[in-house]
């Protein structure tokens, strides 16, 4: 059974982390996951929840989630972030149903292909498929990590790695210690 999803930031980056340690896998996800986010805005930007644009909806939501999870300079990137992706995808969707779709679904398996590549250096499964919070999970751990690379965050940093170990590069001829 998957745990909260309203665990601290702390809590889900290191489980997230804990997937991602190959540092071929967490390069992939930079371009990855904020292809995935901007799929799902052209997809979602069709509908209409009350007169309001069912991406800019489920942006709000997470917004309200990654806000919530203390760490509030992080949720403040990510739903920066998040929003931005929103905003180009959003005039996508008022393309013909091909061009729509072709962005949407085009952005999307793109984003997954190179999720899948970049777990195959690392050898194991992507986090969702254990909990699927991890879903919501993987934009934040790409703007910690960019956070992180500014020199956000050390102390953040050292807990992830603490607990969750360093980042390296997998030995693809050796078998896996798991």
């Amino acid at each position: 059974m998957a745990a909260s999803p309203f665990r601290p930031a702390t809590e889900l980056l290191v489980q997230y982390a804990e997937y991602h340690r190959d540092r071929r896998n967490i390069a992939t996800h930079f371009f990855g996951i904020p292809l995935i986010v901007f799929a799902v805005g052209v997809l979602l930007a069709r509908a209409e929840i009350a007169g309001v644009n069912l991406a800019w909806v489920v942006w709000g939501l997470t917004t309200a989630w990654y806000l919530t999870r203390g760490r509030l300079v992080l949720g403040l990137a990510v739903s920066v972030i998040n929003g931005a992706l929103m905003a180009a995808a959003i005039p996508l969707a008022a393309g013909s149903l091909g061009s729509w779709l072709g962005w949407g679904l085009g952005t999307f398996v793109a984003g997954w292909v190179l999720q899948f590549i970049g777990h195959y250096y690392e050898g194991r499964k992507p986090a969702f498929v254990d909990d699927l919070v991890g879903l919501l999970v993987g934009p934040m751990f790409v703007v910690a990590e960019w956070l992180f690379a500014a020199g956000w965050g050390r102390e953040l940093l050292a807990e992830i790695e603490r607990r969750a170990g360093p980042t390296h590069l997998r030995d693809l001829a050796a078998p896996l210690a798991r």
